[in-house]
């Protein structure tokens, strides 16, 4: 899942600013994991086509994609920024409200987001933040599996992610939150 910086102490922002650039952390309430080893190269090749096709989809639109590393916060409440205690950094995500998106952070869930399965990532993305993200209302939440060439896809219904929907490299994911839009996986999953 990561290595944890200190298992017992609770981190913020604020903490999170101070430490060196050398390496990647997320703070999933309070908890800091390391993000390293980096991706591999198929990894960064499938988060490039999903943005590529969605940012090909959005240009000129109100909504934006954005990559990895960007800091997400996700407040609990009112916090200021330094005091939030969760702050993730998704593979690839879509923001349709614009006051989310500040000069250095993204505060608030995204509407969509996409995590890239790796060994070292997979338990934290298929349980962790899966939790996490329905807790904050990201409306649309996909787990790519890149060895195995499939998609999952959840959908937030009442508050709630059911069961997930699944795609293999021969679907077009026609995706809730852009209406009229579908990701070609034999592409993504084909770089």
């Amino acid at each position: 899942m990561g290595a944890i910086l200190k298992p017992k102490t609770r981190y913020s922002y604020g903490d999170y600013l101070q430490w060196g650039d050398d390496e990647r952390w997320e703070i999933i309430e309070g908890e800091a994991i390391s993000m390293i080893p980096a991706p591999v190269p198929l990894h960064q090749q499938i988060q490039g086509e999903i943005y590529r096709q969605i940012s090909t989809f959005l240009k000129g639109k109100k909504c934006k994609v954005l990559l990895a590393p960007c800091d997400v916060l996700l407040p609990e409440k009112g916090e200021a920024d330094e005091h939030v205690d969760t702050v993730v950094q998704p593979d690839v995500f879509v923001v349709c409200d614009g006051k989310k998106i500040a000069l250095k952070n993204i505060r608030g869930a995204p509407d969509l987001i996409f995590e890239i399965l790796s060994p070292h990532t997979s338990r934290k993305d298929q349980t962790l933040k899966k939790k996490l993200y329905e807790k904050h209302g990201v409306k649309e939440y996909c787990i790519a599996f890149p060895q195995e060439k499939i998609l999952q896809r959840f959908v937030l219904k009442q508050g709630k992610y059911g069961e997930p929907e699944i795609f293999t490299e021969t679907d077009k994911l026609a995706l809730k939150t852009l209406p009229k839009f579908s990701l070609r996986l034999v592409d993504v999953f084909n770089p």
